[in-house]
């Protein structure tokens, strides 16, 4: 399958991503806020955010492993190689930006929003995908998207990475 031309420029989707978010920081008036990226590809895509957006986040990047959190892992089992989350600050009060690659059913940021709670009460949390997709399941919508992306329910969209950046997009029908 070909990746969309829209997806290929990964920098300018980053960029767009940075520049759209920096503006509804500075809209809202969201003071000292903190990044947490979710493991894998989404501590990827923050990474790219935080060094865009220095100059308004100044604490260290956050990293959640929503493993434990997952409610699919009774089907799935949780993976042997489990890393634990780093949040090197609290989040009780903050305004926190959670990050991810790929917004699909919204059962990944149901999770990380559980954990993130366990660490404290934020005062807010925006929601920062760089590729949205249809097929929610739950009531859950970004607040920044870097693209939205049509895509039949037999097909996945997956950043790999880290270095370079890049989609893979794959049938699900055809993968055994």
């Amino acid at each position: 399958m070909n990746i969309p031309q829209s997806l290929l420029n990964i920098d300018a989707l980053l960029r767009k991503l940075a520049m759209d978010l920096s503006q509804l920081i500075t809209q809202q008036q969201r003071e000292n806020p903190v990044m947490i990226g979710i493991r894998t590809g989404g501590v990827w895509v923050a990474e790219h955010l935080l060094a865009q957006l220095n100059t308004i986040i100044h604490d260290p990047l956050g990293v959640l492993n929503i493993a434990y959190y997952r409610d699919d892992f009774t089907r799935t089992g949780v993976h042997p190689q489990v890393q634990p989350s780093q949040l090197p600050f609290s989040t009780a009060d903050r305004h926190v930006i959670l990050v991810d690659d790929v917004l699909y059913t919204g059962r990944t940021i149901r999770g990380a929003l559980n954990e993130i709670f366990d660490y404290g009460r934020p005062a807010s949390v925006t929601l920062a995908v760089l590729v949205e997709r249809a097929g929610r399941e739950l009531p859950i919508q970004a607040n920044v998207v870097g693209h939205h992306l049509e895509l039949t329910p037999n097909e996945q969209i997956k950043l790999i990475g880290p270095e370079p950046l890049q989609f893979n997009l794959q049938r699900t029908d055809l993968i055994r």
